[in-house]
């Protein structure tokens, strides 16, 4: 049993760039962190808070020592999972299989029948598997979908999403430069912003994508109550001049009918209030992942039309 009521858990991906956040949110919410996996080395991180955690870079070295604490009767409460996007199905079935529940980095699967199959498996384990979708408990967020909420209901909104957010060259080497383990760019970057669309908006009627490329995307999706045009790039070219000249590197821009929405700031400890929401039973599971899994799914693999119809303005500039 876990010391004091804490609350075990196991880290896969540990050497990832995300992982720190998870490791943050386990130490915040007072848990304790048993074993941690990746095939890279490079964890040093985890000394500023499981100085103690056993750390593994073979995965079935990981799976003995996990079986092994189970027959001490030490259990892991919860397996979080900060893998490549491709690997995320089956780690979670692992976590499942564990007796744990799993705790998944966005997307959670990247196609919808991967949503099918994992239902199943939670109804056969009797755990459950919770999506970091961070984007819905940010203040402005949340706000946001408040009001639209409360305002009239036939009323359907004119939405610009712009996210540019600069990556090297190092970028397209990696797993995420390759569609077939990182969904590509739309999914990559995007998909925490088409789950808040389609949380706040409603179901997707029209789904157009105008431009695809392995470093930037582009179309319109038509919702329930709004119409909105979308543009995601890695590319440092795509950032407006000002933004540049300023040495910053990232872009992101929402304008509802035309008003910015202002969300810069507020982000820092958002997965530490998913990690409090699903200690208390109320994390967001597979069915809240749907709409966008499918959306991404829809955008990786429609045909552009090029630049026909109600397209985002930044397109203009792509050469």
């Amino acid at each position: 049993m876990s010391e004091s009521g804490k609350k075990n858990f196991a880290i896969i991906g540990v050497a990832g760039f995300v992982a720190t956040r998870h490791l943050r949110a386990i130490k915040e919410t007072n848990n304790n962190l048993v074993a941690a996996l990746d095939r890279f080395d490079s964890v040093g991180v985890i000394d500023s808070y499981f100085p103690d955690a056993d750390f593994f870079v073979e995965y079935e070295r990981f799976d003995r020592h996990l079986d092994k604490l189970k027959r001490k009767g030490i259990r892991i409460d919860y397996v979080s999972i900060c893998t490549p996007n491709y690997l995320h199905d089956s780690h979670i079935r692992f976590a499942l299989r564990q007796g744990a529940d799993a705790i998944c980095e966005k997307p959670v699967v990247l196609n919808p029948w991967n949503l099918d199959a994992l239902i199943e498996i939670q109804k056969e384990t009797g755990r459950n598997v919770n999506n970091i979708l961070q984007l819905r408990l940010h203040p402005s967020i949340a706000g946001l979908k408040e009001k639209i909420d409360n305002g009239p209901p036939d009323k359907v909104y004119d939405i610009d999403l712009t996210y540019i957010t600069s990556r090297g060259n190092w970028y397209f080497i990696s797993w995420k430069g390759d569609e077939q383990k990182s969904g590509g760019v739309a999914t990559n970057i995007g998909v925490h912003f088409f789950d808040m669309l389609t949380w706040i908006f409603g179901e997707v009627k029209q789904n157009v994508v105008h431009m695809y490329r392995q470093d930037k995307a582009a179309g319109f999706l038509d919702l329930e109550k709004a119409r909105v045009r979308w543009f995601l790039s890695v590319d440092a070219a795509d950032l407006p001049g000002e933004v540049r000249q300023e040495g910053k590197t990232t872009f992101r821009s929402i304008t509802v009918d035309r008003e910015q929405m202002e969300f810069s700031g507020g982000f820092t400890d958002l997965h530490t209030l998913s990690y409090q929401r699903i200690l208390e039973g109320r994390g967001f599971g597979l069915e809240d992942s749907r709409k966008s899994i499918e959306t991404v799914y829809t955008i990786r693999n429609a045909t552009p039309i090029g630049l026909k119809g109600d397209y985002h303005p930044f397109c203009n500039n792509i050469k």
